[in-house]
C-alpha cells in the first residue's frame, strides 16, 4: 500500500497509470525536475499493461534487452532477463523491481481509478477525482493510461445468461484458472488469442476457437538468454539505444534497402527462409517495401500462407487460417509459438465466424447461424478499444467546459499526440497522433516522456505557468498523420483496430503516426529548438 495521505491534496503534478511510461513520467518529473507529484493507479501494483494481461501465454513481442527503460545505464546493468521475450511475469517482477529500485512508491497511490478531470481557469489548476470521491489539484496532469488498456468486451446477445466462467484476455483473475477437462471456447484470434490457445489446448478437453478474421503470425522462436549474451548486451547498451533511436520503429535494426517483388524468386525464397527460421519482428524487415509496395507484400503474404498449409494438415483448418483479407502488416502482426501446429490436436475445433456468426451466448455455450455448442469456459480475446479508449472512459473537461469526448467525436485530434487545444497543461504520453503502437513501446514512451519533462522544465526556466497547442498546428499535425498512412499499404485494413474499426460506433481515423519513431524525434525536437514552435504559453 502507499504510504500517500490521503487529506494531501495539492501537488506540481499528477500522473495517471503506473505502466511503464507513469512510472517513467514519477521519476523524471520528480527526480529530475524536484515537482512533488503523484501517481495515481487503478490497479493494486505496478505494471499497468503487464499488471492486467495475466492471460496464458502473455508475452512481448519485442526483444527483453530492447523491451526496458534505457534511461539508467545502473538498472540496465543490474537486471538480467531470462528469456529473448520475456512473459508477463517477468516483465511485471521488472516494473516491480524499477519502481523499488527508484523508491518510487511513497508517491503512488493504487486502488485508485480516475473518474473526472476538471481544469479551473482562474486557478490554472486540474483537480482530479476518483471514482470513491478522492479529489487531488495540480498544475499539470500526464496521461499515462496506455494504448491497450481498455478491454474490448463484445456485446454479444445473452452474454450475462452464460453460466459458465467468462473471462477477458485483458482482464484476466489474479488466482488461477484450470482448464483442465473442461469444454473451452477462444473468441478472437489477435495477439493474446494467438498466445492463449496453444497453452489452453495442452490441458482443456475441448477448444474451440471462433475465427473471425485470419491473423497473419510468424514464430517467435523464444529461447533462453546466454550469460554470454547478457554480458555482451551490458557491455553495450550504448550501442543498443543509438540503434533504436536510428531505427523507424525502435528497434535495434532496420529493413534493408531492396525491394521485394525486384529480387529473385530464388534468392528471395531464400532471404524468407532464413528469416522464418530465425523468427521474431525481424521478418517483417527482411525487405524495405513490405509496407509500401502491394505486388511485393503479396509475395511476403503468400510466403507465410504457405507456411500454413504445410504446417496445418487438416485442408479446412489451414483454408479457414489463410483466408486473409488484408496485406501482411497492416494489422498488428502477431509472434507465436506453435499457434498453427495447435490445430493438428484431437481436441482444437476452428469456427470461421465470418461464414458462421455468432448469434447469441446461451445459458450453456453460444449458438452460431447453423451450431448450437456447449461450454464450461467461454474466453473473450477480443483486444482493446486502442489508443482512445482509457483516456475517454474518464470525463476530461478542458477549457469553457468543453470535454474531450465531444471534441474527439469525430475521431481524436492531438498535436504530435502530446497535447490538445483548449486542455492547457494536459499532456497525453503515446496518445493518438504519435508512432506509439507501431514501435518498440518503451523506446517511443521514453521519447515522449523525455519531451514532456524537458518541456516542463523549460516552462519553469520561462516563467510559464500555462501551455497549449495551437489551433491551426493541431489541424495541420492531424493532417501530417494522414497523408504518412495515404503513402502505404495500411488503409487496405479496413476492420483494423488501427482505425478503431473494432469499435462498434468508433470514429474509424488511422490513429498512429506512420512516418517513424526516428522522423517523429526529429520533428518533437525541432519543435522544442524553435522555443516549442506551435504551442502558445502563458505567465
Amino acid at each position: 500500500m502507499s504510504s500517500i495521505n490521503n487529506s494531501e491534496t495539492f501537488y506540481d503534478a499528477i500522473v495517471i497509470g503506473a505502466g511503464f511510461s507513469g512510472i517513467q513520467q514519477l521519476h523524471f518529473l520528480r527526480d529530475k525536475l524536484g515537482l512533488k507529484t503523484l501517481l495515481l493507479e487503478a490497479g493494486e501494483a505496478v505494471g499497468g499493461t503487464w499488471y492486467w494481461n495475466r492471460y496464458p501465454g502473455a508475452r512481448c513481442d519485442s526483444e527483453s534487452h530492447t523491451y526496458c527503460f534505457y534511461f539508467s545505464e545502473q538498472i540496465l546493468k543490474e537486471w538480467s532477463w531470462s528469456q529473448k521475450y520475456p512473459g508477463q511475469e517477468e516483465i511485471l517482477s521488472y516494473l516491480n523491481f524499477v519502481t523499488d529500485k527508484l523508491e518510487l512508491r511513497p508517491n503512488i497511490l493504487f486502488r485508485t481509478r480516475v473518474a473526472e478531470m476538471n481544469y479551473f481557469q482562474s486557478q490554472n489548476r486540474w483537480v482530479v477525482k476518483s471514482t470513491k470521491g478522492e479529489k487531488f489539484s495540480a498544475s499539470y496532469v500526464i496521461s499515462a493510461v496506455g494504448c491497450l488498456s481498455s478491454a474490448n468486451s463484445p456485446n454479444i446477445k445473452g452474454r450475462d445468461n452464460f453460466q459458465g466462467e467468462l473471462y477477458h484476455t485483458g482482464q484476466w483473475p489474479h488466482e488461477k484458472v484450470d482448464f483442465k477437462n473442461k469444454k473451452v471456447a477462444v473468441i478472437g484470434t489477435g495477439s493474446s488469442g494467438i498466445q492463449a490457445v496453444p497453452l489452453i489446448a495442452k490441458s482443456a478437453k475441448e477448444l474451440t476457437v471462433f475465427q473471425r478474421t485470419p491473423n497473419f503470425s510468424v514464430p517467435a522462436r523464444n529461447a533462453d538468454l546466454s550469460k554470454e549474451f547478457l554480458s555482451q548486451f551490458k557491455s553495450k547498451t550504448s550501442y543498443y539505444r543509438e540503434k533504436m533511436k536510428a531505427a523507424r520503429h525502435g528497434h535495434p535494426w532496420q529493413a534493408p534497402d531492396i525491394s521485394v517483388r525486384e529480387t529473385l524468386s530464388t534468392e528471395r525464397e531464400e532471404i524468407l527462409e532464413e528469416a522464418w527460421s530465425k523468427g521474431g519482428l525481424r521478418f517483417r524487415e527482411s525487405f524495405g517495401d513490405t509496407l509500401t509496395d502491394l505486388e511485393s507484400n503479396k509475395l511476403m503474404s503468400d510466403f507465410i500462407k504457405r507456411k500454413i498449409l504445410e504446417i496445418v494438415k487438416d485442408p479446412n483448418k489451414a483454408k479457414i487460417l489463410s483466408n486473409f483479407d488484408h496485406p501482411f502488416g497492416t494489422k498488428r502482426p502477431a509472434l507465436d509459438t506453435d499457434y498453427f501446429e495447435t490445430f493438428n490436436k484431437k481436441n482444437v475445433n476452428l469456427i470461421d465466424i465470418r461464414q458462421d456468426p455468432i448469434q447469441e451466448i446461451t445459458n450453456v455455450g453460444l449458438e452460431t447461424e447453423s451450431q448450437k455448442f456447449d461450454f464450461d469456459m467461454i474466453i473473450f480475446a477480443t483486444g482493446f478499444d486502442a489508443l482512445t479508449g482509457s483516456l475517454l472512459k474518464m470525463e476530461i473537461i478542458g477549457e469553457g467546459g468543453r470535454r474531450l469526448a465531444d471534441d474527439w467525436k469525430d475521431g481524436p485530434r492531438t498535436y504530435l499526440g502530446l497535447q490538445v487545444a483548449g486542455f492547457p497543461n494536459f499532456f497525453i504520453v503515446t496518445g493518438p497522433g504519435s508512432p506509439s503502437v507501431l514501435t518498440n513501446m518503451p523506446q517511443a514512451i521514453d521519447q515522449n516522456v523525455s519531451w514532456i519533462t524537458d518541456c516542463i522544465s523549460y516552462m519553469k526556466e520561462n516563467n510559464f505557468s500555462k501551455i497549449e497547442p495551437k489551433k491551426e498546428f493541431m489541424s495541420d499535425w492531424m493532417e501530417q498523420v494522414q497523408k504518412a498512412v495515404e503513402g502505404t499499404l495500411f488503409p487496405i485494413a479496413k476492420h483494423s483496430w488501427y482505425l478503431g474499426a473494432n469499435i462498434p460506433g468508433k470514429p474509424q481515423v488511422f490513429m498512429p503516426y506512420v512516418g517513424g519513431l526516428n522522423q517523429y524525434r526529429k520533428i518533437c525536437d525541432d519543435v522544442a529548438a524553435t522555443g516549442y514552435n506551435g504551442f502558445q504559453f502563458s505567465t
